[in-house]
């Protein structure tokens, strides 16, 4: 059974994506390992900006310029 935690920022994710998401994690995993997509579970975790940082900076620093862009 696999498991796959996809976590993004929190910042305008739509239900319509979020599940286009899961629709291709899960067709990814049938295509490429056989594995059974009734056994697939995909979890999307949103995490608020001010928690997520890249390369010692808040992930808002680095957008803004402040280190390499990672949109």
């Amino acid at each position: 059974m696999p498991y796959v935690n996809i976590r993004v920022t929190r910042e305008g994710v739509s239900a319509a994506q979020k599940a286009r998401l899961i629709a291709g994690v899960t067709d990814l995993l049938a295509a490429t390992l056989g594995k059974n997509p009734a056994t697939t579970v995909v979890v999307i975790d949103e995490v608020d900006p001010d928690n997520w940082g890249i390369g010692g900076l808040p992930v808002a620093d680095v957008r803004a310029g402040q280190g390499k862009d990672v949109r």
